[in-house]
Order: C-alpha cells, then sequence, then structure tokens
C-alpha cells in the first residue's frame, strides 16, 4: 500500500494533473521534461524510494554551500530570486518565484539568494529511504 501511494504521490507531483474541468478548478502546468536543468536524463531510485519534501528560507546575498545531489531533486521558488551556478557545466541558471525545475544529479552546484528579499523555496528529494540528497564540499 505504502509503495501505490508513494507512486501517486510522485505522480502528481512531476506529471501534470488530469482534473475533470469544475468550475472553481485550475490546474496550471509548471513543467514537463525527462532532464534536470543541466540536461542529465531523470532517472530514480529502483527500490525504497522515500519522498521528502523541505522549505528553504535564505536571506538576501546568502549563498549556499558547494554541492550536489546523489538523487533527484526538484525546486519551486515560493519568493525571491534563485541563481544557480553549476560548477562543472558553467551553467548559471536564474529562477524566480513560480519557476519549477529539477536540480542537477552527481554535478557541483551552487545557489545564492539574488534579491532583495528572503528566498522561499520548496524542495522535494527523492530519495533512497534513510538517505541524505546533499554531498557538501569538504
Amino acid at each position: 500500500m505504502k509503495v501505490v501511494s508513494l507512486v501517486g504521490l510522485f505522480a502528481l507531483l512531476v506529471s501534470p494533473l488530469q482534473a475533470e474541468e469544475r468550475e472553481n478548478v485550475s490546474v496550471k502546468q509548471l513543467l514537463s521534461t525527462t532532464r534536470t536543468a543541466s540536461g542529465q536524463p531523470i532517472s530514480l531510485p529502483q527500490q525504497n524510494a522515500q519522498v521528502v519534501a523541505s522549505i528553504y528560507e535564505v536571506m538576501p546575498g546568502a549563498a549556499l554551500p558547494m554541492h550536489n545531489h546523489p538523487y533527484p531533486r526538484y525546486g519551486y521558488v515560493l519568493a525571491g530570486l534563485l541563481r544557480v551556478t553549476n560548477i562543472d557545466t558553467g551553467q548559471t541558471d536564474t529562477y524566480q518565484p513560480g519557476s519549477f525545475f529539477p536540480e542537477s544529479v552527481g554535478q557541483w552546484h551552487s545557489g545564492t539568494n539574488i534579491g532583495d528579499e528572503p528566498l522561499r523555496l520548496l524542495v522535494i528529494d527523492v530519495v533512497e529511504k534513510g538517505q541524505t540528497n546533499v554531498v557538501s564540499l569538504k
């Protein structure tokens, strides 16, 4: 039962919501992709998958340390401006409120709040149960 529930939850998070047309229901697809922000194919843990959702709040001018993710991670900007710099590819992307993006996997990158208000970021990780999804430079 947990596997079915997890699969159903994940399907809602990463694919367009298929809703019947109703008077007070509106669906806006944010993203449909098979690739990460740096162009990698998205692949999920093969067993014991766990979904972890978090809200990050980053003050203006603050940066997250250089890190990478061994498992898929998805971000949705609730407020503020996020700049992500990928050291491995040289790519820099800027995300504003309403942006949804799949982060790179296994590539070193950092994120910086480049706005003048706190950055609020919804982060969804899909990991093997009990595993962390952040590897920092020592």
